[in-house]
């Protein structure tokens, strides 16, 4: 998307439209043409580390212009804000996915209540989908962007496997005895030989978590906001680190999102009359 100057502007606004349009050049996913040349993965900056006081702030609206995401289902509208410094990758694949219509008519082949909500699959079973790139792309953990819910995040088969699939979190409550079983978890873990994690690992998936990580506004988020906090990747405890990378929030439609979580499934998780994305556009955000 192009910007131009329309009227004649201080040499500050100059400065500051100049800097500006110098990050979307270091950052493609921050805005672009997303139908052009792909861009290649070793050509994207290292994703930001943001300090722990910074959590929750995937929850804020966007800023005007902003590039959003506006996914048209055939249960309603949602409203996606993105994080390209964080996870540029992610966003950027997502991003030109959706500038090609790649999801356009994809279901949601995977709902499981309380949960998740996941699509992306051309195949419709968890098993199909690939990158913009042809090929998986990195896991971007970010310690201040968590799996809340309404957040969307990548999903994957295992460390670096991220391709076309997503899903949203739907979890709205998490209990506060989480935490000691969490705790527990990661105590009995580390009395085990850590050469041997890896098996505790396939055997468990990846939930346990490093909980010395954990701190107080990392649990108050997921108190006042809800969601899965087994998924975080910069919090998990093994090695290389499990989890999902989150790149984008839902800020308008999660009753949507709630609609598609109720609906009736078969005993595999698939919504027994489809759950489909009609569309979905990169516009600019205007409040």
């Amino acid at each position: 998307m192009k910007k131009r100057i329309l009227a004649a502007v201080s040499a500050g606004l100059l400065l500051a439209f100049s800097a500006g349009c110098q990050q979307a050049k270091e950052n493609p996913a921050v805005s672009g043409d997303y139908t052009g040349d792909v861009v290649a993965q070793e050509d994207f900056p290292e994703p930001t580390q943001n300090t722990d006081d910074k959590i929750g702030y995937q929850l804020e609206m966007p800023e005007e212009g902003e590039e959003i995401a506006v996914m048209e289902t055939n249960l309603g509208t949602m409203k996606f804000r993105f994080f390209p410094d964080a996870a540029p990758k992610a966003v950027y694949n997502f991003k030109c996915l959706a500038a090609t219509g790649y999801y356009d008519g994809l279901t949601f082949h995977r709902v499981v209540k309380d949960f998740i909500i996941q699509s992306g699959d051309p195949k419709g079973d968890s098993t199909g989908g690939e990158s913009i790139w042809g090929e998986p792309f990195a896991d971007e953990f970010n310690s201040n962007l968590l799996n809340l819910y309404g957040s969307v995040a990548m999903a994957n088969s295992g460390a670096d496997s991220n391709g076309s699939q997503f899903f949203i979190n739907t979890c709205k409550s998490v209990d506060d005895s989480l935490w000691d079983s969490l705790e527990q978890n990661y105590e009995q873990l580390k009395a085990i030989d850590p050469s041997q994690w890896s098996q505790v690992q396939a055997m468990y998936g990846y939930t346990f978590l490093n909980t010395d990580l954990l701190g107080d506004n990392y649990k108050e988020a997921y108190k006042e906001y809800g969601g899965n906090p087994m998924l975080d990747g910069s919090y998990n405890a093994f090695d290389p680190k499990r989890g999902h990378t989150v790149f984008a929030q839902i800020f308008e439609g999660l009753d949507v999102a709630d609609a598609i979580n109720a609906v009736e499934v078969s005993d595999s998780d698939k919504p027994v009359d489809d759950v489909v994305i009609l569309s979905v556009t990169i516009e600019p955000y205007e409040p």
